[in-house]
């Protein structure tokens, strides 16, 4: 099947913010010629399985208002058992159009104006922009970089920016953007240990949570323990595993049914329907069909993975990569060559010619970092990283 992932989908003329320059050039300085590797998205077709369901509603010719059956539910709890050991019920999953729109409604349903929320950046970006939009205030509990390029939690410092500053509520992310980490169990225990002396709700971003590699193995918060399962949403989606984005599905899992009271409510408030029939059918070919393209993908990222490494050790040594246990995304380190941001826009955008996301997007802590998605046919990484390697070459 590795065919099936070499190959090069043009995506240029479609509605792609990835790669329609028309939509990518307000992010790059009015540039329209850049090779993506920025925004996560993958440029792989979608499985078969998917392909097949889909197809199927199209041939029905009737695209009505739709719900949820018990196929759809059956399916996330099939694939959470199989893979995470994790058993769900119908009654624990939430629909909403994706984890940025769901982690919104957590912080309006559970927190107040000036409330407090903890992040430990450098982290995706949409989660200070949530805090801000809704008018809560971001407490910074930046991970520590150790000299192997591998993060780890400051715990000392987590938990006295959370008795300082009364923080109500904590988004983990986990596995962790951009950095990689698949945090450990014992990693996991002392978050949830320090959030329940103090009564910090947690939101546990576990987007990334079926892309996991060498080994290393994801473990759902609130799995950890009952007062972690008590005191926890999980946010998670079959968007960045099976390239669906653009159906705009995610899921909502709360097992505590105080807070699931709570969160339909918000639900209710704001009027958050049924999904579109091509999410259910896409949801249902993802979870139910399309466990052989699962794990031919794993390996072919995990061999771009290996492939950058390499291409980095042999061609810019000065470039740091710790391999990511987790996500499809490289965090570079080109902090040797002392650029500042405008001048990391000007290398990458005008003379690189290559569309990243710049560290600092993921807070101050990833100045001199790039990100850049390795989800894609080795041809084209095999472009941009010989782009990045001709231009930085002479930089030393």
């Amino acid at each position: 099947m590795k065919s099936y992932f070499d190959t090069v989908i043009k995506r240029e003329e479609t509605n792609s913010v990835k790669w329609n320059s028309e939509f990518y050039k307000k992010n790059f300085n009015g540039n329209t010629d850049l090779l993506p590797l920025w925004v996560a998205d993958m440029d792989f077709r979608i499985s078969p399985g998917i392909s097949r369901r889909l197809q199927e509603v199209i041939d029905h010719g009737i695209l009505g208002y739709t719900s949820r059956d018990e196929e759809y539910f059956e399916a996330i709890i099939r694939w959470n058992r199989i893979r995470h050991n994790w058993e769900l019920k119908k009654e624990d999953i939430f629909y909403t159009s994706g984890v940025v729109p769901a982690i919104n409604y957590i912080i309006q349903a559970f927190t107040g104006e000036g409330d407090r929320i903890l992040i430990q950046p450098p982290v995706y970006f949409p989660f200070q922009r949530s805090i801000d939009t809704n008018r809560r205030v971001t407490i910074k509990n930046p991970l520590i970089e150790r000299e192997n390029g591998c993060y780890e939690i400051d715990f000392e410092d987590m938990e006295r920016k959370i008795v300082e500053n009364q923080v109500k509520m904590f988004i983990l992310c986990n596995p962790h953007n951009p950095v990689g980490r698949v945090w450990k169990n014992e990693e996991l225990k002392r978050i949830a240990e320090i959030c329940h002396k103090y009564s910090v709700m947690i939101i546990s971003d576990e987007i990334h949570s079926d892309l996991i590699f060498n080994g290393n193995r994801h473990i759902p918060f609130p799995t950890i323990s009952k007062e972690a399962a008590s005191n926890t949403i999980v946010c998670s989606a079959v968007s960045k595993t099976f390239n669906l984005a653009g159906l705009k599905i995610s899921n909502v899992i709360i097992t505590n049914p105080e807070l699931k009271r709570i969160f339909q409510k918000k639900l209710e408030e704001l009027s958050i329907g049924e999904p579109n029939s091509f999410a259910i059918a896409a949801v249902k070919g993802a979870y139910l069909d399309s466990d052989e393209w699962y794990q031919e993908m794993l390996q072919y990222v995990w061999e771009n993975i290996g492939y950058t490494a390499e291409y980095l050790k042999i061609n810019l040594p000065e470039v740091k990569f710790y391999k990511p246990e987790g996500t499809y995304l490289a965090w570079l380190d080109f902090r040797s060559y002392k650029l500042g941001y405008e001048e990391m826009q000007k290398v990458f955008e005008e003379e690189v010619r290559v569309a990243i996301d710049y560290g600092n997007w993921f807070g101050e802590e990833g100045d001199g970092f790039i990100r850049i998605n390795l989800a894609c046919p080795r041809s084209i990484l095999t472009e941009a990283l010989k782009r990045i390697g001709e231009v930085f070459c002479l930089k030393k």
